[in-house]
């Protein structure tokens, strides 16, 4: 169980910190609707994501592929990345270094 708080990120997308350490974090980013979108964005961590349940369509740079339950990838620095959710779920990151906008 987390003691971080769960935190809007969008209309249905929340996120919570899972864990961290000044070189990881592990954060749950949860989906309740469909449509619901993580915004295209970027950053300068290395991201790990692992679908633990629902169903989502990524974009990663010019590449775009639709994701389900036991799904990994990873997002390597400063790609522009985002998705769309098709069905509630959640994603599971993780970031090195830490994301400390993040806490």
């Amino acid at each position: 169980m987390s003691d971080y708080p769960i935190v809007s990120t969008g209309e249905n997308v929340t996120r919570q910190v899972l864990s961290d350490h000044p070189d990881l974090m592990v954060v749950a980013f949860r989906f309740a609707k469909e449509g619901a979108t993580g915004a295209l964005h970027h950053h300068p961590h290395v991201q790990s994501t692992y679908v633990e349940s629902g169903r989502f369509r990524f974009t990663l740079g010019d590449t775009t592929r639709e994701v389900g339950p036991g799904d990994s990838f990873v997002v390597p620095a400063n790609q522009e990345h985002g998705c769309v959710c098709l069905e509630p779920g959640m994603l599971v990151d993780g970031f090195t270094p830490r994301r400390d906008d993040f806490l």
